[in-house]
C-alpha cells in the first residue's frame, strides 16, 4: 500500500493548570502501510477518537503509583480510545474493513498490537460516534458498575458522585430509566442544574457546599 501522509496530535509542553492550545501541536509525517513480517499486530484508520478525563492526567510530567498511568512522551502523539477502520492485519480476529474500537493514537493512521483491540464492532444501524461515548468506556463503566454491580430494584434510591462526569451522568439516566429516586453531587452549580434541568435527576447538590455529606443525603 505504500506510504500516506499521516498528521498526528503531539504534545508540545507538559501541561500545568489548564490545556492551552500552545501545549499542542499538529505534525504531519509518513507511515507505511504494510504490517512487518510476521506481526500480530492491526494497521488501523482511525475514523472518531475519544477524548477522555484521565487524558489531562497523562499530559503532566507526574509519575502515578499507577503503572499503568505513565505520562505522554512529548513530541509523540497523544492516545486513547477510539473508533478505526482495519487496513491490515496480522491477527485472526481482525480482517480487513472491520470496524473496531480500541486504544489508538491522536493520528490518521495508526499501527496497534490486537491486544489494545477489546472489540468488533458488529452493530453499524447507528452513528459510530456513539462508540466514544455511551458505547465506548463511559457507557460500559456506567453499565456495568450500576447493573452488574449494584444490582439495582425499581424504587430503591440512588446516590451518584461526581455526578455531571461522563460516566455519572449516564449511571443517573440508568437508574431513572430503572425507576429509581436519583440524587446526584457535583462540584458548581452550573453543574447541578444540569443535573436536575437536563440529565432528568430528581435532585442535586453542590458538595463543596456540603459540609456534612450523610446530612446533605438525609435531606435530598
Amino acid at each position: 500500500m505504500g506510504e500516506v501522509k499521516n498528521k498526528q496530535v503531539v504534545l508540545k509542553n507538559y501541561v500545568t493548570g489548564l490545556l492551552k492550545e500552545s501545549d499542542l501541536d499538529i505534525v504531519e509525517g509518513t507511515i507505511t502501510l504494510k504490517l512487518p513480517e510476521g506481526s500480530n499486530e492491526v494497521l488501523l484508520k482511525n475514523l472518531y477518537l475519544s477524548c477522555d478525563p484521565h487524558m489531562r492526567n497523562l499530559m503532566s510530567n507526574i509519575q502515578d503509583h499507577d503503572e499503568n498511568f505513565v505520562p505522554y512522551t512529548l513530541g509523540s502523539p497523544l492516545e486513547g480510545y477510539g473508533v478505526a477502520k482495519v487496513l491490515e492485519s496480522g491477527h485472526p480476529d481482525y480482517k480487513k474493513g472491520d470496524l473496531v474500537w480500541g486504544f489508538t493514537k491522536w493520528q490518521e493512521y495508526s499501527l496497534v498490537p490486537s491486544s489494545l483491540i477489546p472489540f468488533k464492532i458488529e452493530h453499524t444501524d447507528i452513528p459510530l460516534s456513539y462508540y466514544t461515548g455511551i458505547l465506548g468506556m463511559q457507557g460500559i463503566t456506567a453499565y456495568a458498575g450500576f447493573f452488574e454491580v449494584g444490582l439495582p430494584k425499581k424504587g430503591e434510591r440512588v446516590f451518584v458522585s461526581a455526578a455531571s462526569g461522563a460516566v455519572g451522568q449516564l449511571v443517573g439516566q440508568f437508574a431513572k430509566l430503572t425507576g429509581c429516586y436519583v440524587v446526584g453531587s457535583a462540584g458548581s452549580k452550573h453543574k447541578v442544574d444540569l443535573l436536575k434541568n437536563k440529565f432528568g435527576f430528581d435532585d442535586a447538590f453542590n458538595y463543596k457546599e456540603e459540609p456534612d455529606l450523610n446530612a446533605a443525603l438525609k435531606r435530598h
